[in-house]
């Protein structure tokens, strides 16, 4: 699916049929085809959820017309940009082989967990979420640093009492508030989010971004706190191609939530482990960044949490007898074909959303069926929205959950 957008945008006429060779590094320069492995199309063999033709000239697959097969001698100019993005798309697999090191990092110990079961899912309280009331932000702040990475603005700070929190200011402060509860009240883990409309932060300099979310007296606007636990501690990131629970119906329930939500920002820097420290530590994997959650489907940051993209978006291409595939995380717009290393890093997130198994969907389904109308709304006022957007999101959220109740 890597140049599926591209095949949309680019018509060409009858070709004739050479193969190509990418999966084993090299590829027939008269002639570009692909070959999609049905077998294996819910585990990215390179990346994209496209398994190339793994010997050039062997047809023992049929070939999958993503929209075009192309003769360089008809369209050389696009062949030629069609080349450079899969030898791009190669490196970048070769890349994710050796995935860059985290540094001095906590040993890891006890199990490694994703999910338990919320047996008390119908009494869970989702206006104060995971941390609960007694975790919820008091007082002023202390400002400690900025952090620049990201698309949002944000920084560290410490309350009265010591604790420390991440702020994040601007459009995705409400939207990861109101996903983290429903994603702690479906059994995963989730940050201790916490929506406020008006926080004083002391010491707070000129920040490099955000800043008109500042006013007068150290006074920041519509923020997300964030509540660093000091019983635990991250030990890295998580990959959705490479983990422990690649595969269970654990794994496959968060892809379907992932798309529920409409967050199409799943890359794998967006997860987290933490290491617990208890009598008996465990090793809690977790989607950490929600931000881009109940906008629309794919890449557009303008519009996330944006409650009309919401509404219209379609979050379900197909529905077979074993398998859905959701349009989460979807392509990105037509336009990324100018930016090609920002089009392969998207398009390498679409299988995350496809092929996910039926059976699995539905038990998503009815574990959040269980969840009361009110619950689900208390999560939408807990994250800063008015009225009638509350009402609003909760009647998508609770139509979702009914269609994947009954497959």
């Amino acid at each position: 699916m890597i140049l599926h957008v591209l095949w949309q945008v680019i018509l060409v006429g009858a070709i004739d049929t050479a193969t190509v060779t990418i999966g084993a590094g090299n590829f027939n320069r008269q002639n570009c085809v692909f070959y999609r492995s049905v077998t294996s199309w819910p585990v990215p063999r390179n990346g994209f959820g496209v398994t190339f033709h793994p010997k050039a000239g062997v047809k023992t697959q049929r070939p999958l017309l993503l929209g075009i097969w192309m003769n360089m001698r008809e369209r050389p100019v696009v062949a030629v940009l069609l080349c450079a993005i899969l030898l791009l798309a190669a490196g970048r697999s070769a890349d994710r082989a050796n995935p860059p090191k985290l540094g001095k990092v906590t040993v890891a110990e006890g199990p490694a967990v994703l999910w338990r079961e919320p047996s008390d899912i119908e009494s869970r309280d989702l206006f104060y979420g995971p941390g609960g009331k007694s975790h919820e932000p008091h007082g002023d702040l202390t400002f400690l640093s900025e952090d620049t990475t990201g698309s949002s603005p944000k920084f560290e700070a410490v309350d009265e009492e010591g604790l420390h929190w991440k702020v994040k200011l601007g459009i995705e402060a409400k939207p990861e508030t109101a996903a983290s509860r429903l994603v702690w009240a479906a059994g995963y883990f989730a940050n201790e989010d916490y929506f406020v409309r008006e926080i004083r932060v002391r010491n707070l300099p000129h920040l490099h971004r955000g800043g008109h979310y500042v006013s007068a007296g150290g006074l920041v606007h519509d923020v997300r706190l964030k509540r660093h636990s000091p019983n635990e501690k991250k030990l890295g990131i998580w990959q959705w191609s490479n983990n422990p629970f690649h595969g269970a119906r654990e794994w496959n329930g968060l892809r379907a939530l992932m798309a529920l939500l409409n967050n199409w920002d799943l890359k794998d820097v967006n997860n987290a482990i933490y290491q617990t420290k208890a009598a008996q530590p465990e090793q809690h994997y977790l989607v950490s960044d929600l931000g881009a959650s109940l906008g629309t489907t794919y890449l557009n940051r303008p519009l996330k949490g944006d409650l009309r993209s919401y509404e219209e978006s379609k979050w379900i291409n197909t529905v077979t007898a074993d398998h859905v595939d959701f349009g989460v995380p979807g392509q990105p717009p037509v336009g990324y074909i100018f930016a090609v290393p920002l089009l392969v890093q998207r398009m390498e997130l679409v299988w995350i959303g496809r092929g996910v198994p039926r059976a699995d969907v539905a038990w998503l389904g009815h574990l959040l069926a269980r969840l009361s109308s009110n619950q689900i709304r208390d999560a939408f006022r807990a994250s800063g929205y008015s009225s009638d957007e509350v009402e609003r999101f909760s009647r998508v959220v609770e139509r979702r959950i009914d269609e994947i109740k009954r497959l």
